[in-house]
């Protein structure tokens, strides 16, 4: 690891200690923002911010080619993260909303800032996401799990800019511009700690959801190598790449849902019968093709048992 990107393992270093430290402040302060504690936005971002940019160091120390343009996407990455992280825990020190504020110049200005890093931030994502997506890993299973997860993950993050535009009635002389919630003002009740609106659709649910693919479908196929040892069904390659493709129809069906019952205006965990309807057969196909994908190859043989029997012949 002390090889692999340094800003961005410098990023999620700095992220790692913020959160650590925030915990203090969060368990103390009692005062909240917009209905939620104070500090637990600045926590959130933290931790976000820190898990995306050790990610990001991982992902381009897979590159086998030095492409300078790859280390500088690497570099901006880390650089709009921290700043964006920076601007949130300053605006909560003001006990100031830190997105859609426009209600003094200097909160106008932040939210500018804000706005240019996200930018920033998604030109970069893409740039070394074209990267990584050039190289081929070291089997099927890893390579395509890499590339469901940058796609998601790249749609994931776009979907912040849903977020920017002004609702009805909204207007720079309130103050306020865009919104998290969809069909109602932010700062009604929510989940814990996430804030996500429990009686209103909520972009910050795919928003979530969709970034964070970059880390669950990227890590997947190291998780079915490792668990080979004990599942020899797993042993195959093709095995692994079924399930890993399974697993990414599945991410990114769970993204468009959540988006669009979002867009809806309902609630993550207040689901109508549309929703459930949806939901019920994106799971029953995902199942299929699971159950479907841990057939053995009829021609194929574990890659340890191939290797064997070619030392055996020599």
């Amino acid at each position: 690891m002390l090889r692999w990107h340094r800003p961005l393992m410098l990023a999620a270093g700095a992220m790692a200690l913020l959160a650590v430290a925030l915990i203090v402040p969060l368990a103390v302060d009692d005062r909240t923002l917009d209905g939620m504690p104070l500090w637990a936005k600045p926590l959130k971002f933290a931790l976000s911010i820190g898990l995306y940019s050790f990610t990001w160091a991982w992902l381009l120390s897979l590159l086998r080619r030095d492409r300078r343009w790859a280390r500088w996407a690497g570099t901006v990455l880390a650089v709009a993260g921290v700043a964006e992280v920076a601007v949130i825990v300053f605006q909560a020190a003001r006990v100031r909303r830190s997105h859609f504020n426009v209600s003094t110049p200097l909160d106008a200005t932040l939210f500018s800032v804000m706005g240019m890093m996200i930018l920033a931030l998604m030109v970069a994502n893409i740039v070394a996401a074209v990267a990584v997506l050039l190289e081929r890993q070291a089997d099927r299973p890893t390579t395509w799990g890499v590339r469901l997860g940058l796609v998601i993950s790249t749609l994931g993050l776009a979907t912040g800019g849903l977020m920017t535009g002004p609702r009805p009635g909204q207007s720079a002389a309130g103050g306020i511009i865009g919104a998290h919630t969809v069909g109602l003002p932010d700062g009604g009740p929510g989940l814990p700690l996430l804030g996500w609106s429990t009686v209103g659709g909520d972009l910050r649910a795919p928003h979530f959801i969709g970034m964070h693919a970059l880390q669950l479908l990227s890590l997947l196929p190291l998780a079915l190598t490792a668990l080979s040892r004990r599942l020899p069904v797993l042993s195959h390659e093709q095995v692994r790449l079924r399930l890993t493709l399974t697993a990414g129809g599945l991410y990114a069906g769970v993204f468009a849902l959540s988006t669009w019952q979002a867009l809806r205006g309902q609630p993550l965990i207040r689901p109508d019968g549309v929703t459930l309807a949806a939901a019920s057969a994106l799971l029953l196909a995902a199942l299929i093709a699971a159950a479907a994908s841990i057939r053995a190859p009829k021609d194929a043989t574990p890659a340890a048992d191939r290797a064997s029997r070619a030392e055996a012949t020599r």
